[in-house]
C-alpha cells in the first residue's frame, strides 16, 4: 500500500505548477506547494502513509463536516435543516449573492461558508464553550489531546474575514442565526484554524466510515444515521462547485479545505487524509484531487462502482 501511495504522489506532483496556494488569508500564503502527503486508515486501525503525511496544516473547511455533525447532535436533523438546505450548488465556497436574492431563503448546504456559519451557530454553548466542545470532539476522534488551533491563522482569518461578516449579517437579518455575530464568527474562525496532519484526517475519515465509532476503541459518539447524513452531503457538496465532476471521476465522499487538505471516506473500509496546498480554481487541492482519482481507480474505491452482480454498493 505505501509503495502505491508514494507512486501516486510522484505521478501527480507535476500538478503543483497549475495550482496556487491560498493567499486571501495572509497566514496561509507561506505554505510550501511542494509538500504533499497522504495517509490511509482501515477499519482494523492499520495506517498507511506516504510523502509529507505528518506535516501540520489548518483544517479550514474540513471542519464543516464536524460542525454539521455536532449541530445535528445538539439540535436534531429538523432543527438544522430548517435553517440550511442540503442541495448542491454552483456557487463558490464564500459566495453570498444567492443568499441575498428574494428566493434565497437559506444557504444551499452546510459545506459552503454561509451554511457552515449557520451550523456553527447551532452548536450548543456560549462564547468559548461552543469552540471548546468542537475542539474536544476533534481530540476525542483523533485520540490526541495535544491538538490545538493555530493562533496566527485564527488572528489572520479574524482580521481579514469581512466577507464572512457580510454573510453573517445577511444570515442574522434573515433570522437564520440568533446569537451575537462576532461570537459565532470567533468560534468559526477558531474551528477552521485547528491544526491537523494527514493521520488526523484519516482518523476522522475512518470514524465516519465505521459508523461514527472512534478508531481502535470502538466508542460510538453519535447515532450512525448522523454519520450517513454527513457522508451523503459530503458526496454531493463537499468539493464546492466541483462536487459533481469529483463524484463522477473519484466517487469517494470527500471534503476539502483551502489550506490544501482533503478528507476522504470509503464507507466500511477506509478513512483518507491528503495534503497538498496548491489549489485549483474551485479551492480544492489540485494534487490531492489527482492522487485521490488515481487511488480510487487503482483500488476500486468509488461508492458508485457496481459489484460483480451488477448491483451498486456503498461498501466495497
Amino acid at each position: 500500500m505505501e509503495k502505491l501511495l508514494n507512486r501516486l504522489i510522484k505521478e501527480n506532483e507535476y500538478l503543483v505548477q497549475y495550482g496556487k496556494v491560498a493567499d486571501y488569508i495572509p497566514a496561509l500564503k507561506n505554505a510550501n506547494p511542494n509538500e504533499i502527503g497522504i495517509c490511509i486508515m482501515d477499519v482494523e486501525g492499520n495506517l498507511y502513509s506516504g510523502g509529507d503525511y505528518n506535516k501540520k496544516f489548518t483544517i479550514q473547511s474540513i471542519s464543516k463536516v464536524l460542525s454539521l455533525m455536532l449541530a445535528v447532535m445538539d439540535k436534531g436533523e429538523e432543527g438544522v435543516f430548517k435553517k440550511v438546505d442540503m442541495e448542491p450548488t454552483d456557487e463558490s465556497f464564500n459566495s453570498l449573492y444567492k443568499l441575498d436574492l428574494p428566493y434565497g431563503e437559506k444557504p444551499s448546504n452546510p459545506m459552503i461558508n454561509s451554511g457552515a456559519i449557520v451550523t456553527t451557530s447551532l452548536i450548543d454553548g456560549r462564547g468559548e464553550e461552543k469552540f471548546n466542545r468542537f475542539l474536544e470532539i476533534v481530540r476525542k476522534i483523533t485520540q490526541d489531546d495535544n491538538i490545538i488551533y493555530n493562533k496566527e491563522v485564527y488572528i489572520s482569518e479574524k482580521e481579514t474575514g469581512d466577507k464572512n461578516r457580510a454573510i453573517a449579517h445577511i444570515l442574522k437579518n434573515k433570522k437564520l442565526i440568533e446569537e451575537d455575530i462576532e461570537d459565532i464568527l470567533d468560534a468559526y474562525f477558531k474551528q477552521c484554524s485547528i491544526e491537523v496532519d494527514c493521520i488526523d484526517l484519516a482518523k476522522i475519515g475512518i470514524f465516519f466510515a465505521n459508523g461514527c465509532k472512534i478508531p481502535n476503541t470502538g466508542e460510538a459518539l453519535c447515532d450512525e444515521e448522523i454519520g450517513t447524513l454527513v457522508t451523503a452531503i459530503m458526496t454531493t457538496c463537499g468539493m464546492y462547485d466541483f462536487s459533481g465532476e469529483y463524484a463522477a471521476k473519484v466517487g469517494i465522499p470527500s471534503k476539502s479545505g483551502v489550506s490544501g487538505g482533503i478528507l476522504g471516506i470509503v464507507p466500511g473500509r477506509f478513512g483518507i487524509g491528503v495534503y497538498g496546498p496548491a489549489l485549483d480554481k474551485h479551492g480544492n487541492s489540485i494534487v490531492g484531487y489527482g492522487i485521490l482519482k488515481g487511488l480510487s481507480k487503482e483500488l476500486g474505491l468509488s461508492i458508485f462502482k457496481s459489484n460483480t452482480e451488477g448491483r451498486f454498493s456503498c461498501v466495497i
